[in-house]
């Protein structure tokens, strides 16, 4: 009973946060978290911080704030998936472990870019995908180098 318990809970810790990331990119491909919404909050924001901008100004800012959020966001969620399968696989190597990570990232992406092509204020892109897939690339390299620096051995995980 205590062992299938144990297990259990290994697979939860190991897997909630890619389940969480996507729960958060689900909410976030609504038509509310739309380019047409998000534009005055993230505004007002920006203008208590840093002051008043143009409006044809703003529009860059706006789209680069998103376009971040979505490089950062999937990076996240790559991440989350890493560390999941890093979990998961025992006795697999990191580039095992990227490639499953990045696999599942880009699915992740591919599915939220296909059920944003239904909504009417929502538009989808294939270049999102690819963003996506940078962001989650980036960190996981950070991640190895980091840990090719701090724990080399972590690395060199034997079969």
């Amino acid at each position: 009973m205590w062992s299938k318990r144990r297990r259990a809970v290994f697979w939860i810790n190991a897997w909630w946060p890619v389940v969480a990331g996507i729960i958060v990119i689900t909410i976030e491909s609504t038509e509310m978290m739309g380019a047409d919404h998000t534009s005055g909050p993230l505004r007002a924001i920006y203008q208590f911080l840093f002051g008043h901008v143009p409006g044809p100004r703003w529009e860059r800012i706006h789209h680069f704030i998103r376009k971040s959020g979505h490089f950062i966001g999937y990076g996240l969620i790559g991440l989350a998936w890493l560390r999941a399968w890093w979990m998961s696989l025992p006795h697999s190597r990191f580039l095992q472990d990227a490639l499953l990570a990045l696999m599942g990232t880009a699915l992740v992406a591919s599915a939220d870019e296909y059920h944003q092509s239904f909504l009417p204020n929502r538009t989808s892109s294939a270049w999102d995908v690819l963003l996506d897939c940078c962001g989650a690339l980036t960190l996981q390299l950070i991640v190895y180098f980091f840990m090719r620096l701090v724990r080399p051995k972590r690395l060199l995980r034997a079969y």
